[in-house]
């Protein structure tokens, strides 16, 4: 506890957002879905403030929508892992000009907040990605059915959870009032292997803004510019080409693909450092031109990407939320095949809304993406039930009113408000 007197609980909240990345455009995008939600804060009439690095925009300040977004790395000589010291300073500015009631930071750049918010007086919450267990849920990705796989894959993830805990995630553990999840995976990741408190972990299903999107007609003009003919099928991944194996076995799974259908196409989105390594790949294999890679696009342009593809791919576990182009796809009627061991496996019933296979699954892979080409997956109904799922899930009404119920109840614990 803070203090002895208690503040009554306010009814017009003071909020800070902190994160690296907060994108007001594009719902595709990672943390797409924080803007609708800042904004929707602030239209029930609470102050939103974000604290963040840089915006597409390329502005230094932005009031839009009721919230002010400060972009602390706009302007030269400025390092991106300097982001903490200079969120911290900025909080600092302004919370003596208006006390803030809590900090909200998405990613651990909010840490430094968190360990003086005693002395500022302020409430803290993090959500599950301060912590490293994206890591966990990767490594564990990549198990296999075989006894020296899992217990290899289970040295790394201890190996991995030691170094990362004792260098940063007990921190946010210690100083986090609350800690915002989206799945019930990750709140029982937390409770068992953090030993965070359960009655401290708030579920709120982020996701992106849905609204009244419609299902985006294929782009003639995109078609024409990646030069896919107009008979052929068409595979979709994104990835940020920092990981091999996922994207090795697709490659692997087209090629079976690529035999039986031979006008069929693979996109891969994106960009990243092993980008030579995986070209190499594709070039191992017989897939001659009909693998196509995109380079990264923007968050605006993902939607009309993903609105071309018949089957939409992301099997990748390096995320432990809801991988947003997954939702994105599912929005707009798409067949997505995700991974088992992701939090996507919470959302999707498989065979109904969608399908889940392990990444390391190249043979049901294959076989699912040959189905749904020759007819014999029904993509219409999958489609359909798909987007309904995320239409009723991912309801902004229904993201803010959890949202606020927990900052209400973060407060309490805090031990600053009665």
């Amino acid at each position: 506890m803070f203090n002895k007197n208690k503040k009554p609980m306010p009814e017009r909240l003071n909020i800070c957002f902190i994160a690296k990345s907060f994108p007001i455009l594009g719902r595709a995008s990672e943390h797409g879905f924080l803007w609708p939600i800042a904004k929707g804060l602030a239209q029930k009439g609470h102050k939103v403030t974000v604290l963040s690095w840089k915006t597409a925009l390329a502005k230094e300040f932005i009031d839009q929508d009721g919230v002010q977004a400060h972009f602390l790395g706009q302007g030269y000589y400025k390092a991106p892992e300097e982001f903490p010291n200079y969120a911290f300073k900025k909080f600092q500015e302004l919370h003596s000009q208006e006390a803030f009631h809590i900090v909200h930071s998405i990613d651990s750049c909010g840490l430094t907040i968190a360990e003086n918010k005693k002395s500022h007086q302020v409430a803290t919450a993090f959500d599950a990605d301060a912590t490293h267990m994206s890591e966990l849920f990767a490594i564990g990705a990549m198990s296999q059915e075989t006894l020296s796989s899992m217990v290899r894959i289970a040295l790394s993830i201890s190996v991995r959870y030691l170094i990362t805990f004792l260098t940063q995630d007990r921190k946010v553990i210690k100083y986090a009032d609350g800690i915002f999840v989206t799945s019930p995976q990750q709140k029982l990741v937390l409770e068992r292997y953090y030993m965070y408190p359960e009655r401290r972990t708030y579920v709120v299903p982020y996701g992106i803004e849905i609204g009244s999107l419609s299902q985006r007609e294929k782009s003639e003009a995109l078609r024409q510019k990646l030069n896919i003919p107009g008979n052929s099928n068409v595979v979709m991944t994104f990835t940020d080409m920092t990981e091999i194996e996922v994207i090795k076995n697709l490659l692997l799974s087209f090629e079976k693909v690529a035999i039986k259908k031979p006008s069929s196409r693979l996109i891969i989105v994106g960009s990243g450092p092993l980008r030579k390594q995986i070209e190499f790949e594709m070039l191992n294999l017989a897939l001659g031109g009909k693998v196509i890679f995109t380079g990264a696009v923007s968050n605006i342009e993902m939607a009309d990407y993903i609105s071309l593809s018949d089957v939409f791919v992301n099997l990748s576990s390096r995320t432990s939320g809801f991988e947003p182009t997954l939702l994105e796809a599912m929005a707009q009627k798409k067949v997505i095949i995700g991974s088992e061991v992701s939090p996507i496996a919470n959302i999707v019933e498989d065979g109904i809304d969608g399908f889940l296979i392990r990444p390391a699954d190249k043979q049901s892979l294959s076989k699912l993406i040959i189905q749904v080409f020759t007819g014999h997956i029904n993509s219409d109904d999958i489609g359909e039930n798909a987007r309904k799922k995320v239409v009723n899930l991912f309801d902004l009404e229904k993201m803010l009113k959890q949202t606020l119920d927990a900052y209400q109840r973060i407060l309490s614990h805090s031990g600053l408000y009665k």
